[in-house]
């Protein structure tokens, strides 16, 4: 078992609420291997991720003449390389944060990677900083969050995804973040998202042992460890409240709760055993005006 892994789940979040007020930069955490947004700084894995958004959405590329929005691209941009390597026109790239890392010659090694299997990828021989990576890829990277998702035209998105981000999501932007991401879609066009519901502590449901005044105080929110511990039943609801038709691509469950029930805070310790016992799921979110 790796040294993360021999940490109990209450001592990383002693250590992450302490790291997270040390002045360092987001970088330096990054190669420490804390604080990490995603895995997609992998070419293979980024390439497969997008691709298998792109095959639950029944999308096949080219992408010829497309919008595409990547929901929280974390710790690389190489959806952008991947979108225009598949024929993308234009992409949007929102987070809560600049996590991305701006080394071109990570970007250089996505392109290689795409034209190895046969696409298309940008010629970023001559890019000298992000910027150019950015702009010959057709992109826009915006790290305000929700108010970031304001500045993308109405309807002008073809098709979106994520990847284990929606449960970051603050729970009280959650609904206007939902309603942004419709606004956002054209009609007919469709998200693809991939949710995670596990604790980010120990792959548990440990975030639910507490009470929501402290779970969402600035202290936890502001850890490096937060969720905002809203289930799949519940997500359902917000989805189509949000104007969403809603398809649950598929769903992940334990064989049995990970964490004992009589240790979860109301209203969680109340909740269906078939709810709580959910880890993860994919839902394809589409907007059907009229």
């Amino acid at each position: 078992m790796s040294l993360r892994g021999r940490v109990p789940w209450w001592l990383k979040i002693g250590l992450k609420m302490a790291w997270s007020r040390l002045p360092l930069p987001h970088r330096l955490w990054h190669r420490l291997g804390v604080f990490r947004h995603g895995a997609m700084q992998s070419p293979d894995y980024a390439f497969a991720v997008v691709a298998r958004h792109l095959g639950l959405a029944g999308l096949r590329p080219p992408l010829t003449g497309m919008t595409v929005l990547e929901f929280g691209p974390g710790d690389s941009l190489f959806g952008a390389v991947i979108a225009r390597g598949l024929g993308a026109e234009r992409t949007w790239l929102i987070d809560a944060g600049p996590f991305a890392v701006e080394d071109p010659a990570a970007y250089r090694d996505m392109a290689a990677f795409l034209a190895a299997k046969g696409w298309a990828p940008p010629d970023l021989g001559t890019a000298r900083d992000l910027e150019d990576v950015l702009r010959a890829c057709g992109a826009t990277y915006l790290t305000g969050g929700l108010a970031s998702l304001a500045r993308i035209p109405d309807a002008s998105v073809d098709f979106a995804w994520s990847q284990a981000v929606l449960e970051h999501v603050r729970k009280d932007e959650f609904d206007a973040t939902l309603r942004e991401l419709r606004r956002v879609l054209k009609p007919g066009g469709v998200a693809s998202h991939r949710v995670d519901l596990r604790d980010h502590l120990a792959d548990a449901l440990n975030s639910l042992r507490f009470a929501e005044a402290r779970w969402e105080s600035p202290l936890f929110v502001d850890s490096g460890f937060y969720t905002n511990r809203i289930r799949l039943s519940d997500m359902r609801v917000a989805f189509a409240a949000a104007g969403f038709a809603v398809e649950v691509a598929g769903v992940e469950r334990w064989d049995a709760l990970p964490t004992p029930r009589r240790a979860l805070a109301p209203p969680f310790r109340d909740m269906s055993e078939d709810d709580l016992r959910v880890r993860g799921f994919d839902v394809l979110l589409r907007r059907e005006d009229g």
